[in-house]
């Protein structure tokens, strides 16, 4: 199947005693069985839910895996893959990262004995010099957030391959829809599917995908063992939010662009971090590895100031400021003091996340109501 038809056909099957054409919310915490381990599948909710399984196994398919994991969040889902680790290993890490998943690194799992290194990750033969036989991860995002920058998903996997270390990808930002990054190498696939995959800003969830059988059994006993599932209203909001993906990013991916080059000719706007523009960096390794840039878009101000950004952020009408991205409305962030401020502004500065640094998902709106409003906040 094409990718717009795996997204709406994939994992999902008529309930068998109904016939129901979506998938039943299967909400229960246990099973009954006809005698001790006689029973339909399903046992304890907590290690199966029908629900949960019919997502899974739709995730699976739309990123070209063969099995998927639900987490109650993001974050849970990250938190499952570190749990792989044991204590003694290292992780490299790109060093223009989500500040939540800069937290759980250097806030929970270092407290466990994992060492975590944060490099820039642009150019893959950086990784070579931090290599070493205790690495058994690399965690990359691509594109980045905030920065947009640009990773080589490919080039981090031979890398990676020839030494037998994890390569893990958060997937968030380009979503299933733009990459795959298990086609490109990766052994892991992260989402914070709360973000595209959901798509409508009304659910909290994370997914976990992978190719091979034995890291699927490991993660499975994790996610079972420590209990981070989701619930299946949860589970039955992503399934929904997954059948108009491609539509969805289609519109993200026109009006993200659009967006990008008004801001780019605008004279109050200092730089504009979007990975379409030819001359970002990394143009090249983007268009290779993606289908399209996104709807993701961060921009300075020629007056780098707090005080000119803060009037930007509270000024817009239609950009609501709030936290989170990949809905179906555009929101303007503020990463500084929200999506990262868990990271020390020291290490934001020297990334180049300056304070007056602005946020931008760009929704399906009309687009020349999105250049409007940001028109009338910058001034």
């Amino acid at each position: 199947m094409k990718l717009g038809t795996k997204l709406i056909h994939a994992g999902v099957e008529p309930d068998p005693s109904t016939g129901a054409i979506m998938t039943p919310i299967f909400q229960t915490s246990t099973y009954v069985q006809a005698a001790p381990g006689d029973h339909k599948g399903y046992e304890y909710a907590r290690t199966q839910n029908p629900t949960r399984n019919a997502l899974q196994n739709a995730l699976a398919a739309i990123e070209n895996g063969t099995h998927g994991l639900s987490f109650g969040s993001g974050l849970a889902a990250t938190d499952a893959v570190l749990k792989l680790l044991t204590p003694g290993d290292e992780v490299i890490a790109s060093n223009d990262l989500y500040g939540g998943t800069y937290r759980i690194f250097t806030k929970v799992f270092a407290r466990y004995g994992i060492k975590f290194h944060f490099i820039d990750m642009q150019n893959a033969a950086n990784l070579l010099p931090i290599v070493n036989s205790q690495t058994k991860m690399i965690w990359i995002e691509t594109p980045t957030n905030p920065l947009l920058n640009i990773i080589d998903i490919a080039a981090c996997a031979v890398i990676a391959k020839e030494r037998k270390i994890l390569l893990a990808v958060d997937n968030t930002f380009a979503s299933p829809y733009l990459q795959n990054p298990l086609d490109l190498g990766a052994d892991i696939v992260v989402h914070s599917a709360t973000k595209y995959l959901g798509g409508h800003s009304d659910v909290v969830h994370g997914a976990v995908i992978v190719k091979d059988d034995a890291l699927a059994q490991q993660l499975a006993f994790i996610q079972n063992s420590c209990g981070a599932v989701p619930g299946p209203q949860d589970c039955f909001l992503v399934l929904r939010g997954l059948k108009t993906l491609h539509i969805r990013m289609q519109r993200h991916c026109e009006n993200g662009e659009a967006v990008a080059k008004y801001l780019r000719q605008h004279p109050k706007v200092g730089k504009v971090y979007w990975c379409g523009f030819e001359d970002h960096p990394n143009h090249a390794v983007a268009k290779k590895q993606m289908r399209g840039f996104g709807g993701m878009i961060s921009f300075t101000l020629k007056d780098d100031s707090m005080e000119v950004a803060l009037k930007v952020l509270s000024g817009t009408k239609l950009f609501s400021l709030a936290e989170s991205l990949g809905g179906v409305e555009s929101l303007i962030g503020h990463p500084a003091s929200m999506t990262h401020a868990s990271i020390p502004k020291e290490e934001r500065v020297k990334n180049g996340l300056v304070d007056s640094l602005i946020r931008l998902s760009v929704g399906i709106e009309d687009v020349e109501d999105l250049i409007e409003d940001l028109k009338q906040a910058i001034g």
